[in-house]
């Protein structure tokens, strides 16, 4: 049980037994407990103001205000799908964790950046139609990215190993979410580029 239900119990039977008692709890898992439920919405503010502010570089980089919007999806399903797994799998996020979505955001954009400029170069200066786009930026950097992805991955699960319950899980973590980075830009990214070039044409 969390120490927010433990602190939550003894109120309704103070209140009903000595009522002129005013009781607080203090220990350093409520401190705690604190600190990361500030940090956690702290970071959850400030990746989603990052998110946006990234998507309006990418429409003034890429001059596209729809690949701009589309970027915005693989940039956020990896650590959705990373912290649903997360809550499956254990089932409680620390302070050490809620860091995990800010510190590798700049490793999921920068694949969808790689792989969407690609794109838009075989698109625009090559001329070739949406699903070849997709072939030439899987063959341009396609190799790239897993092998980048592979390299931090395993960075990683090098900290997972650490007997710091707190490292561990913020490593096991990192390396969940920058795997399904490369998945959501391989297997989510390219359907999404063909869909939004076939309703551009229609």
């Amino acid at each position: 049980m969390s120490c927010w239900r433990w602190r939550s119990r003894p109120g309704p039977w103070l209140r009903e037994h000595a009522p002129a008692q005013l009781v607080e709890g203090a220990s350093p898992a409520l401190m705690f407990a604190h600190i990361g439920k500030r940090n956690i919405q702290s970071m959850l503010g400030g990746t989603t103001l990052a998110l946006v502010l990234i998507s309006m570089i990418l429409v003034l980089a890429l001059r596209s205000l729809r690949i701009g919007l589309i970027s915005l999806i693989p940039n956020l399903v990896p650590a959705a799908m990373a912290f649903g797994l997360w809550g499956l799998l254990v089932g409680q996020v620390g302070l050490a964790l809620s860091v995990v979505t800010g510190m590798t955001l700049g490793i999921v954009v920068d694949d969808t950046v790689h792989f969407l400029s690609k794109y838009l170069r075989a698109r625009r200066e090559q001329h070739l139609a949406s699903e070849h786009a997709v072939r030439y930026a899987f063959h341009t950097v396609g190799t790239a990215l897993w092998m980048t992805t592979l390299v931090l991955a395993a960075g990683f699960l090098v900290l997972a190993q650490s007997a710091f319950v707190i490292n561990a899980g913020m490593g096991t973590l990192s390396a969940m979410t920058i795997l399904l980075a490369l998945l959501a830009d391989f297997l989510l990214l390219p359907p999404l580029l063909i869909y939004a070039d076939r309703r551009r044409n229609y």
